[in-house]
């Protein structure tokens, strides 16, 4: 992320998948986000933090459930206690202040935002489903060899196996980013923003999303 640009950003809720019409009669499928309850719980400065920033707060907690540092921390803010808080590097963010109140109308129709989210967990998975790798023949004498990896390194060198190497193992619950994906919507009276296509995340996952660092 470039730190000498102006990124609006909003935390929300994924809610899930659905689908609108085009100008051209077109299904069109988009995510639908909540946004509402976003504000701006602190802003950074060069002369005090040495970067600029802004940090958002997004979904409202029990205030008996926060410790004492953050209660002080939002009430410094003038705002209650938020479940979520993301830092987003801005240049402009000397435009902010503490306390105020960011709608979904904050992206416009049309606008390019990158979505930041935790990807589905799918537990162990083996090569094949990992990687993509290709399985082995079915016929001709193969014996139990249609989803092994086959050879993972020479025996001796280097000795061992080298990093990075595809193999089965954990998939998914990473830390992903789709960039470049289009506004299709922002309803600021119910707080809900319409995203074209898919974003990282199953259904109630919290998402980050951010004006497009690429261009339009």
């Amino acid at each position: 992320m470039s730190s000498n640009q102006n990124r609006t950003a909003l935390i929300g809720k994924k809610l899930g998948m659905s689908q609108v019409w085009d100008e051209n009669g077109f299904f069109v499928p988009v995510t639908l986000v909540d946004v509402a309850t976003n504000v701006v719980t602190a802003v950074k400065s060069e002369d005090t933090d040495g970067y600029k920033a802004i940090q958002l707060g997004y979904g409202a907690i029990d205030p008996t459930k926060v410790t004492k540092p953050l209660a002080g921390h939002f009430a410094k803010a003038g705002v209650t206690p938020r479940r979520h808080l993301v830092e987003v590097r801005t240049e402009d963010a000397d435009s902010y202040e503490p306390g105020q109140e960011l709608a979904a109308d904050t992206f416009k129709d049309g606008d390019r935002v990158d979505v930041t989210g935790t990807t589905k967990g799918k537990g162990f998975a083996g090569t094949i489903k990992r990687w993509g790798f290709k399985s082995y023949r079915r016929t001709h004498g193969s014996h139990k060899n249609e989803r092994r990896p086959g050879s993972i390194g020479a025996c001796a060198t280097p000795s061992r196996v080298l990093k990075g190497k595809r193999m089965a193992g954990h998939m998914g619950h990473v830390t992903h980013t789709t960039q470049g994906l289009t506004v299709v919507s922002s309803d600021a009276e119910n707080g809900v923003v319409a995203i074209k296509g898919a974003i990282p995340g199953p259904k109630g996952a919290i998402v980050l999303l951010r004006s497009a660092v690429k261009g339009a």
